[in-house]
């Protein structure tokens, strides 16, 4: 085979991802393991008559009884028609669907919808970039994907894609209760930039929101946390106004609420289309970003809520359909000289973990 990926891994299952040299992909799903435990599964490509063994670990349980969960996506991009294209540059590769076919965000986020409608979440977040350009029909057709399965369900804020041209609409905080856990929504864009900023009248919302709130918070936004401690030589590194996330000064004062409040026990964000998990510098709870619905891998992930702990898991979309048009986005920016594959998936650690309460 040519690729073999553990996507997903809970307490009790597993999910595998196999590729085989055609570029065909198929979808193992291992149910009723052992929590906290190795176990070594075989999987078959019913087309080949290949077998594999692959050894897969399971998350420790949360004890907590469980009392809700909370479904998002970011990055959906309705009425883009080229993925892998940076500006204006000619070089990628490029990805674009074949003409008469579906749109692939159409096909994307449907899959998405019809997976999270099948979970049957108590929320639904999307964090930002709803569109390309901020069309109206861009917005319609992503009302017509999310608003109408899930109706009061969804919550919605803005990305930079959503305001370009200085659009306001989904623009604004939320606060979102559900059981067990408070949302802390955070509209992060600056209209017209691809940078992000969380303004000090947003770090008192989110502070006094922290104080109130009798279950634990979890903070969402579109752009990324800048955090000061990253590797040298790294993007992070450079604490630089012109950083593609969060402003350093607005990352910094996040933390500091983070550190002042012990509800709050995680930022989740998306921009980066990739799936990656780091530490806060002074209050130590995790800062996180979730892959991109539109291309590869095809993500949407859920919260599991529970007494003693969040349990987040990454899911890659798994219809004919959506892993038809997400596997050959693997090879996006390659001209470039990215890795995508490797910068997109992560690690799995980067795709399922559990946030313990403070």
């Amino acid at each position: 085979m040519r690729h073999l990926d553990v996507t997903t891994v809970s307490d009790t299952h597993a999910v595998v991802h196999a590729v085989t040299d055609d570029g065909s992909v198929s979808m193992h799903r291992f149910d009723d393991l052992e929590p906290d435990a190795t176990t070594r599964v075989t999987v078959h490509d019913a087309a080949t008559g290949e077998h594999v063994d692959v050894d897969v670990t399971t998350l420790a349980p949360l004890t907590g009884t469980a009392s809700s969960m909370v479904a998002t996506v970011n990055d959906v991009h309705f009425g883009e028609v080229a993925a892998g294209q940076i500006d204006d540059h000619p070089i990628g590769p490029i990805r674009r669907a074949e003409p008469g076919d579906e749109p692939y965000p159409e096909v994307m986020n449907r899959a998405a919808a019809d997976e999270m409608t099948a979970a049957d979440p108590d929320v639904v977040v999307v964090k930002g970039d709803l569109s390309v350009d901020g069309e109206d029909h861009e917005w319609e057709a992503f009302e017509r994907c999310y608003r109408d399965p899930f109706g009061e369900r969804l919550h919605v804020v803005r990305g930079n894609h959503d305001a370009y041209q200085g659009q306001d609409r989904y623009a604004g905080d939320q606060r979102i209760d559900v059981a067990g856990l408070t949302i802390a929504l955070l509209d992060t864009v600056i209209p017209g930039a691809t940078t992000g900023m969380i303004r000090p009248e947003q770090i008192e919302w989110l502070d006094a929101v922290a104080a109130d709130a009798t279950n634990p918070v979890l903070v969402m936004g579109h752009h990324q946390q800048w955090i000061a401690t990253a590797h040298p030589n790294h993007d992070d590194d450079a604490g630089s106004a012109t950083y593609f996330g969060l402003h350093p000064d607005a990352s910094n004062a996040l933390d500091d609420v983070c550190a002042r409040r012990a509800s709050i026990i995680a930022y989740s964000a998306g921009h980066t289309h990739r799936h990656r998990v780091r530490t806060m510098t002074k209050s130590g709870i995790p800062t996180i970003e979730v892959g991109c619905t539109k291309d590869f891998p095809g993500t949407w992930a859920e919260h599991r809520v529970h007494g003693d702990g969040v349990m987040h898991l990454a899911h890659r979309m798994s219809s004919p359909e959506a892993l038809a048009w997400s596997e050959p986005c693997r090879e996006l920016y390659a001209d470039f000289g990215l890795d995508y594959s490797a910068y997109a998936l992560g690690e799995l650690s980067d795709r399922c973990f559990t946030i313990p309460f403070r």
